[in-house]
C-alpha cells in the first residue's frame, strides 16, 4: 500500500483564483490524493503558519552554460553537461520543479535526472538555438571562420537557410531528443546588436512551426527582442515569444490573436538595468504593459545564467512589479507555465491527481519580493527535497 504523507495545518494557494485557504494536503507516491480539512496520513509534516504553492516552473533557463559562457574555449568538453549538476540542485532547492532548457543541454542531462543519477527538476529540451546564416546561433569569427564550441553529435548543426532547410533542422533536433524547437529571430541584447533585425522569412518561420507540429505536436519558442520578429513568429503560430524587450501594439495583438505566449525573462533587464543598453529596462516594462492590456498569456522564464541561477525566484518579483501583481506572478510561474509547456493536466496547481510538486513557504502572504528566503520545504514527485 502506498504511504500517505499528510501536509497538515497550513494554507494552500489556489493559483487560478489567487485565493488562499486553510487546507491539508495528502501525498501518495508521486501524486496529490486529497486536498481538504481533517485528512489523515501515515506520516505528517507540520505546515502551520506556512503557505503551500505549486512547484515553480522556469520556461527559459540554460542549465549547461554557466561555466562555458565565462571561458568558451579553454574548458574540456565534458564541463558543459557536468556543470549542470550544481545548477539543477540549486534550482530544485529553490522550489523549481520543472524547467525548459533554452539551449545548451543535451538528452543526456534529461536522462540523468529521469534515472535519478542526479537530482533536479524535470527537464524539457531544445538542444540548440537554430537560426539562419549570420544569426546569433551561427558561431563565426573573422579570423577563424566557423568556430562552433558547441559542436557535438548530441547537439546537431543549428544553421539553416530557406524553408526546406528549416524543416531539416527541426528534424535534426528532434532526432537528437528535442522537446521544443528554439529559434533566434533577432540579434542579442547581450551583444547589443541586431535587436530590430528580422532574421527569418515568413516561409522559414512557417516551415519551422509546421514541421515541429507535424512531429508529435511539438512547438517553437522564438528568441525575439524586436516587435516585427515577434509579430512574424506569432502570425506563424509560434508557441512562445522569448524576451520581447521592444514589443508594440501590433506585435502583442498578433500574439493575443494567435494564442502565442510571452516569456519576458525580465531578470535580464530589471535585475541590473545598468548592464543592458540604455532604455532597455523601461522598454521591457512597457512591453509587459502592452501585453497585459492585450490579454497575452504570460509565463515565467529567467534566461539564467545571464543572472546567477541562485536568483531564479527574482523573476517573480519582476513580474509582479511589471503589472501582474503577486498573485499573477505566482500564476505565471505555476499553472500558466504548465499550460505553455502542455503540462497543465499533470502539474501547476495543488489539486487531486496532480503531480506532487509543492513548495512550503513561511508565512501566508503572496508577497514575491523575497521568496527565496521563505522556502521551508520542497516536494518533488512526492518526495521531500534535501536543501
Amino acid at each position: 500500500m502506498t504511504r500517505r504523507v499528510l501536509l497538515r495545518g497550513g494554507s494552500v494557494l489556489d493559483v487560478a483564483s489567487g485565493e488562499v485557504r486553510r487546507a491539508d494536503v495528502v501525498l501518495a507516491g508521486e501524486r496529490i490524493v486529497e486536498v481538504g480539512i481533517g485528512s489523515d496520513g501515515d506520516a505528517a509534516v507540520d505546515c502551520e503558519g506556512g503557505l503551500l504553492v505549486p512547484g515553480f516552473i522556469d520556461c527559459h533557463t540554460h542549465l549547461c552554460i554557466a561555466q562555458t559562457r565565462i571561458d568558451p574555449f579553454g574548458l574540456p568538453r565534458s564541463v558543459r553537461p557536468l556543470s549542470a549538476v550544481p545548477v539543477l540542485r540549486t534550482l530544485l532547492g529553490l522550489g523549481v520543479t520543472t524547467v525548459r532548457d533554452a539551449w545548451g543541454a543535451d538528452a543526456g542531462v534529461r536522462m540523468a535526472v529521469e534515472k535519478g543519477w542526479i537530482d533536479g527538476p524535470q527537464v524539457l529540451l531544445s538542444l540548440r538555438q537554430v537560426g539562419t546564416t549570420g544569426g546569433i546561433g551561427d558561431l563565426w569569427a573573422p579570423r577563424t571562420g566557423p568556430l562552433d564550441f558547441f559542436e557535438d553529435p548530441s547537439l546537431p548543426d543549428p544553421i539553416f537557410n530557406g524553408a526546406d532547410e528549416a524543416r531539416a533542422v527541426v528534424r535534426r533536433m528532434i532526432r537528437a531528443g528535442a522537446d521544443w524547437i528554439k529559434v533566434t529571430a533577432t540579434g542579442s541584447l547581450a551583444i547589443g546588436k541586431g535587436l530590430a533585425d528580422l532574421e527569418l522569412t515568413d516561409d522559414e518561420m512557417t516551415a519551422l512551426v509546421d514541421e515541429a507540429r507535424r512531429r508529435g505536436g511539438r512547438r517553437v519558442m522564438v528568441h525575439a527582442h524586436g516587435a516585427r520578429a515577434a509579430e512574424l513568429a506569432a502570425r506563424a503560430g509560434a508557441g512562445s515569444i522569448e524576451h520581447g524587450t521592444y514589443l508594440d501594439e501590433s506585435a502583442v495583438q498578433a500574439m493575443a490573436d494567435s494564442g502565442t505566449w510571452y516569456v519576458p525573462t525580465l531578470s535580464v533587464t530589471q535585475s541590473d538595468p545598468a548592464a543592458v543598453p540604455d532604455g532597455a529596462a523601461e522598454a521591457h516594462r512597457e512591453s509587459m504593459r502592452l501585453a497585459i492590456a492585450a490579454g497575452v498569456n504570460i509565463a515565467m522564464g529567467t534566461d539564467n545564467p545571464v543572472r546567477p541561477h541562485t536568483e531564479v525566484l527574482w523573476e517573480l518579483r519582476h513580474l509582479a512589479a511589471a503589472g501582474l501583481g503577486d498573485a499573477g506572478a505566482l500564476r505565471a510561474a505555476t499553472i500558466g507555465a504548465a499550460r505553455l509547456l502542455g503540462l497543465a493536466d499533470d502539474r501547476g496547481e495543488i489539486a487531486v491527481g496532480k503531480r506532487a510538486d509543492l513548495v512550503l513557504l513561511d508565512g501566508t502572504e503572496l508577497d514575491c519580493t523575497a521568496l527565496d528566503g521563505r522556502i521551508r520545504r520542497v516536494f518533488h514527485n512526492g518526495a521531500e527535497v534535501g536543501r
